[in-house]
């Protein structure tokens, strides 16, 4: 047995260890499939309980259902898995900017099946967000398991991600290029293989399970010049349909945060809301393929005010299920807002003017999509590619740039901060890897400190003090009391040249009339990107370090540069 596993020792260290590349190509293949595996595990699981509750729907107690399951997604992740309600998937980004990309075993499985409990019951939310929180935790703990560095564990981490999201999607490119520009925010040769890799292990997967082309079929569009003007207005108008859903999913979800009601009562409320809403407009339960399936075909039945209502309708039903104990994503949301937005607008220009030869409804129902996608979550790639692959309409790509670009421009210039990164850049937790505040996170105050600086008293003459200087190497002496060894200030070299030179005042003057109290401090508690910025306002290139009054001691910039680089280093080290 020792034999066996010498050999596989061996192997390993010569196959892969040194090429690392190979390994994150193995490795990030292992991830795309088993996130794969996932994501196509949860779509069929979904639809079969979708088909069977079906019949159930026309009973007037059908408001009951979404309730149910969000009842039981919020149990089961409150009691059983010990997680948040919600999407996740400022979790992965949070787990990648500080963390290195470490995720629990957990979370591999925890968001799928509650978000499967609140999907198939009715829940107004996709299941794209659960199987990234999945595909990132899959290929997190295969790092952990071949023992990889912070880096390579990030890498991962978009293999699993973009695995997932091809799988769920069947669309290779969109799940490449949402892994890498929203979860990991850097562009890296060292990345994009392996992940482009396990991003067609995934949709090979899905296609090998469930044999489809497309997730909406259409017939061919027709856009012509006469488009573009249009486009450039639809293009404002989801910016502004972006902006008002993210501000009411936070809004709606913070109010619920703060209200005294537990989470399972909260998911009950909002549950039965979405649940009477959904008798009324059943478009707004579930992830509503559906009804966007009707919209791009041309066979939307619904009036221009009916489209609006149901505009609101389904942002007001999203909020209530992932802000009052639901779980679930955003995608599905944002795809189906996008085309209403677009049928709406479409619909209102053929009303104002009839006789316009612009391109059919569908055409601006696709169009929509892609603008809500790319102003939610502030990434044009993503909504170009994610729209194209799942509908094979590549014949409007022109446009869908227009309308990406412009829409993610106009969001950001309104909302700096996507609904992703919104709640981390608040609360100070959103740092890239190999980013400045990322690095100086993770450097200590007590590795930087120097404490063998030697202490004086306020009541030392001057003389005694020479003393001290020819034999000490520092340029500062911090100044203490003498009963209570509590910090007074510090003494300077280069601004008591003048007594030096004149040893006639030095029995004269006492410490305590030439010290510095007027010098910044810090303490332990502050961070050290704060420390840097406090130097760097006061023009000084060391600062004592006081804690409860006391000298602990100094924090020289060339120190923290120091490390800084062999932080650098290291995280930057493939």
């Amino acid at each position: 047995m020792q034999t066996i596993k010498n050999i596989y020792r061996a192997i390993y260290y010569r196959l892969f260890r040194l090429d690392d590349r190979l390994l994150l190509i193995v490795a990030g293949s292992l991830a795309g499939i088993c996130s794969g595996l996932a994501a196509v595990a949860l779509r069929l699981s979904l639809e079969s309980v979708i088909e069977w509750l079906h019949p159930f729907r026309h009973y007037w107690w059908a408001f009951v259902l979404p309730a149910a399951g969000a009842l039981l997604s919020s149990l089961y992740l409150e009691k059983v898995s010990k997680e948040g309600a919600g999407h996740g998937v400022p979790e992965v980004i949070y787990a990648v900017s500080r963390y290195g990309g470490l995720l629990r075993l957990r979370s591999s499985y925890s968001r799928l099946i509650s978000s499967f409990l609140t999907i198939s019951s009715g829940g107004s939310a996709g299941p794209e967000a659960p199987v990234v929180m999945s595909g990132s935790a899959i290929g997190s703990n295969i790092a952990k398991f071949l023992v990889l560095n912070d880096r390579q564990r990030i890498t991962l981490v978009g293999c699993g991600t973009a695995g997932a999201i091809s799988a769920i999607f069947n669309a290779p490119i969109a799940g490449l290029v949402f892994s890498i520009e929203v979860l990991l925010g850097e562009w890296k040769f060292v990345n994009i293989i392996p992940i482009a890799i396990a991003a067609v292990a995934g949709a090979q997967i899905s296609q090998a399970i469930i044999p489809e082309q497309v997730l909406f079929n259409h017939q061919p569009f027709n856009t012509m010049a006469a488009d573009i003007l249009p486009c450039l207005c639809l293009a404002v108008l989801t910016a502004f349909t972006s902006v008002f859903f993210t501000k009411s999913l936070r809004k709606i979800g913070g109010f619920a945060k703060k209200s005294s009601l537990p989470l399972w009562s909260r998911a009950i409320i909002g549950g039965c809301l979405v649940g009477v809403i959904g008798i009324h407009m059943p478009l707004v339960l579930g992830e509503g393929y559906h009804f966007i399936q009707t919209m791009i075909s041309g066979s939307f039945s619904m009036g221009l005010f009916l489209t609006f209502v149901a505009i609101f309708a389904k942002i007001f039903a999203t909020a209530m299920t992932l802000g009052w104990g639901g779980s679930g994503g955003i995608f599905a949301p944002c795809l189906l807002i996008g085309s209403l937005t677009g049928v709406a607008f479409h619909k209102t220009l053929f009303f104002l003017l009839p006789s316009a030869g612009i391109a059919s409804e569908g055409a601006y129902a696709l169009l929509g999509m892609t603008g809500l996608i790319s102003g939610v979550m502030q990434a044009p790639l993503t909504g170009i590619f994610l729209i194209v692959e799942i509908t094979g309409g590549y014949e409007t790509i022109l446009p869908l740039i227009l309308v990406s670009s412009i829409s993610a421009t106009m969001s950001h210039y309104i909302e700096p901060a996507s609904f992703y990164l919104k709640d981390l850049i608040e609360k100070g937790q959103f740092m890239r890897p190999g980013t400045d505040a990322r690095i100086l996170s993770d450097l200590s105050l007590n590795e930087i400190i120097e404490t063998n600086y030697t202490k004086v008293s306020e009541n030392m003459v001057f003389r005694d003090f020479i003393e001290i200087i020819k034999l000490s190497q520092h340029n500062f002496f911090p100044v203490i009391e003498d009963e209570t060894q509590i910090y007074k200030g510090i003494i300077q070299i280069r601004t008591i040249r003048k007594y030096a030179l004149e040893p006639g005042m030095y029995d004269m003057v006492f410490l305590n009339q030439i010290m510095d109290t007027e010098v910044a401090t810090a303490s332990l508690e502050d961070d050290l990107q704060d420390v840097l910025d406090m130097m760097d306002l006061n023009n000084m290139d060391s600062i004592p370090v006081v804690e409860n009054g006391r000298f602990v001691g100094m924090i020289q910039k060339t120190r923290i540069l120091d490390l800084y680089r062999r932080e650098l280093i290291m995280q930057t080290n493939i």
